[in-house]
């Protein structure tokens, strides 16, 4: 009974405090000034600044002891806020699990400046417009918050040196500006990773060539999708590449980074690592009918007029650069298309191509769309002694109960358990847990600024080599 009618008493808690936003205490009464984390209970109070992706809702799908259950959100208002907060609503109300999340909805023209001067949290999550977010992050560190941001931090050149600037003032001010790479956690890619370490399976990492990098990751999105058991409502800005960002600069994000953190393992890396030698971008053709159906609106808003062709909306959402991360060939591809085959879904493919072996993650229909780690030999190769470093290092692994099964003469594949796939929407619970951590730790590892300059340099620059044609 009492489950029953949790929905309309979360209902209720939300809207009465949505009335009365503007008074609360400051979490801090002396403006800048980094806050020392202990991990205590509550001590971590999070503000979400204009959402406007469902991925500032995935951060709290999942409820976490250091978190605060009272969260503040700042908005100029509109749908995307009322979608936020019935996402919210959805998890506070599930059956199994439900969180407890009590928000403080503050919206008007002024909701930047309103965050900003109230300081009723220490933690700032920004997930939305794209073309504003760099402005955010910057103001947000300026203000003494800690940032948890959603990727991208930033989707042009121009706006480039504007991110640099934020992590330098982050640094001064002593809080962590951070991002959210959810790829790290999936357990494919955590596998690739620690074989291509164990010289006896991978050997070294290839240069690559142009024909044949040594990297190569292919990122398959789909505008229709289902998010926590619902068709995602996606807000029409998400699909002008001037608020959300081409394709080459969003979903290219985690690729980039994966290929920084598989491949240079805790290193730090740098602008002058990297060299872009192609790059390209092409549009992703919708239907008004399919529009609709993403957006719920009737018609094309006036700011995607400029983008239609024959009554179908140009959608630059996919992107390919190919470039040279300290002398290694790496290809990074994003694709996004209108709506999955039944039983797909997003989508990753990745090979890493050693002296020894290859170490290659596909996700078809083979695969039953499953992520599958596979490990092919070179010619030559010893197999037998491969298949026993195989062997006994999937045993020493974190991931328990892996199974290695030979494919076809020169391979195996690593089943690995239902209990280690936990999905993308587990994974911005790990993420966040993770941050947790390295605020109560007060740094981040050394390697992490430094390497997400230079991923989002790599991405920023490749969009304007390939604006630019070459």
């Amino acid at each position: 009974m009492r489950r029953s009618i949790l929905p309309i008493m979360s209902f209720i808690v939300i809207v009465l405090l949505n009335s009365c936003g503007d008074k609360g205490k400051s979490t801090k009464k002396n403006g800048l000034g980094p806050e020392k984390f202990t991990g205590a209970k509550g001590e971590v109070k999070l503000i979400t600044l204009d959402p406007g992706h469902f991925h500032a809702a995935l951060v709290q799908k999942n409820m976490y002891d250091q978190i605060n259950p009272e969260v503040f959100v700042y908005s100029p208002g509109g749908n995307d806020v009322e979608e936020h907060v019935k996402r919210i609503l959805g998890y506070n109300s599930r059956a199994e699990n439900p969180t407890v999340w009590f928000e403080k909805v503050y919206k008007g023209k002024d909701y930047l400046e309103k965050m900003l001067s109230e300081k009723r949290g220490n933690v700032v999550v920004v997930s939305g417009n794209n073309g504003i977010k760099t402005d955010y992050l910057k103001k947000s560190v300026e203000a003494g918050f800690n940032v948890l941001a959603d990727k991208p931090m930033v989707i042009t050149a121009e706006q480039f040196p504007l991110l640099e600037e934020a992590f330098e003032i982050a640094q001064k001010n002593g809080v962590l500006l951070y991002d959210i790479m959810t790829e790290r956690f999936s357990v494919t890619t955590q596998l690739q990773r620690e074989l291509s370490m164990v010289p006896g399976i991978f050997g070294n990492l290839s240069t690559g060539t142009a024909e044949k990098p040594a990297v190569e990751m292919v990122s398959v999105h789909y505008f229709y999708k289902n998010v926590s058991g619902n068709v995602l409502v996606r807000p029409a800005w998400f699909f002008d590449v001037n608020q959300q960002g081409e394709g080459i600069v969003d979903v290219t994000t985690h690729l980039v980074d994966l290929v920084q953190w598989e491949c240079f393992p805790d290193q730090i890396l740098q602008k002058k690592d990297i060299a872009i030698l192609k790059a390209k971008r092409w549009p992703t053709l919708l239907t008004q009918d399919e529009f609709k159906q993403v957006t719920h609106l009737d018609r094309y808003p006036e700011f995607l007029k400029s983008t239609i062709t024959d009554d179908k909306l140009n959608v630059y959402a996919n992107g390919e650069i190919l470039y040279k991360i300290k002398g290694v060939v790496a290809k990074v591809t994003a694709i996004w298309n209108f709506k999955a085959e039944e039983g797909a879904g997003d989508s990753h493919y990745s090979v890493l191509r050693g002296s020894l072996a290859s170490l290659e993650i596909r996700q078809g229909v083979e695969e039953k769309f499953d992520p599958t780690l596979y490990i092919y030999c070179n010619k030559g190769v010893d197999l037998t002694q491969v298949a026993a470093n195989l062997e006994r290092v999937l045993k020493t692994l974190p991931q328990q109960g892996l199974i290695l099964e030979k494919v076809g003469n020169t391979g195996w594949k690593v089943v690995v358990p239902a209990i280690l796939k936990v999905g993308h929407e587990a994974h911005f619970a790990q993420v966040t847990a993770k941050y947790l951590e390295y605020l109560k730790s007060g740094r981040l590892p050394d390697w992490e600024v430094p390497n997400m300059i230079t991923k989002y340099y790599t991405t920023t620059a490749a969009l304007k080599l390939a604006k630019e044609g070459k």
